[in-house]
């Protein structure tokens, strides 16, 4: 795979947190505000997936016979091995993973993205407010507009999950909270903080 160059002065930053938190915005904006492309979990990840063994077909096949979160189960092990290979390829710029990559059931699993990670200065953690129930509360609302549901399946509760769990808490040296603010001026907020450190 092509290892992305960066070379000019861009720190680098790893976006993490629940769908619709910002992510993919920041990243982005981010990306434009030092000029350098904008790795995305969500649009290189594909070669990754399919290293794992794991395909759309596969998961369709799965949820069709045991459910949702039986297919999400299935992919849960691949994700330390997925977050690796993107970050071995792409070690240096603006990096947004997806909302599952850093949440884990599995103490395993979440010690190796916790090792992934431990080289980066900047991990920041993007939710909409300290209040823990109200981010719920906007994330739910915000990917039932988006996303057509809200991250409820099989009595499992993603949104709670990913908001209220150790695991990005663990990850994150930096949390900046979105309510109330621009998308510009979450990016600012997230620069400042970054030069700060």
């Amino acid at each position: 795979m092509t290892t992305s160059l960066v070379t000019n002065a861009c720190p680098d930053i790893v976006l993490i947190g629940p769908t619709g938190a910002g992510k993919s915005t920041q990243g982005r904006l981010l990306a434009q505000h030092f000029e350098v492309p904008q790795i995305a979990m969500d649009r290189l990840g594909g070669p990754y997936y399919t290293a794992c063994g794991l395909s759309g077909a596969l998961w369709d096949q799965i949820e069709g016979e045991r459910g949702f979160f039986a297919a999400y189960q299935h992919w849960w092990p691949c994700y330390p091995s997925i977050v690796e290979g993107l970050l071995a390829d792409y070690p240096h710029g603006i990096i947004d993973l997806g909302a599952a990559h850093t949440h884990y059931e599995d103490e395993h699993l979440f010690r190796r993205v916790q090792a992934a990670l431990a080289p980066y200065e900047n991990v920041v953690l993007l939710l909409p407010s300290p209040d823990l129930d109200r981010s719920v509360h906007i994330l739910r609302e915000r990917s039932i507009q988006e996303q057509g549901w809200g991250w409820q399946f099989d009595e499992y509760d993603w949104l709670e999950h990913w908001v209220k769990d150790h695991c990005n808490f663990d990850l994150a040296t930096l949390i900046v909270y979105t309510e109330g603010k621009t998308p510009d001026q979450t990016r600012d907020e997230i620069l400042s903080c970054v030069n700060r450190r």
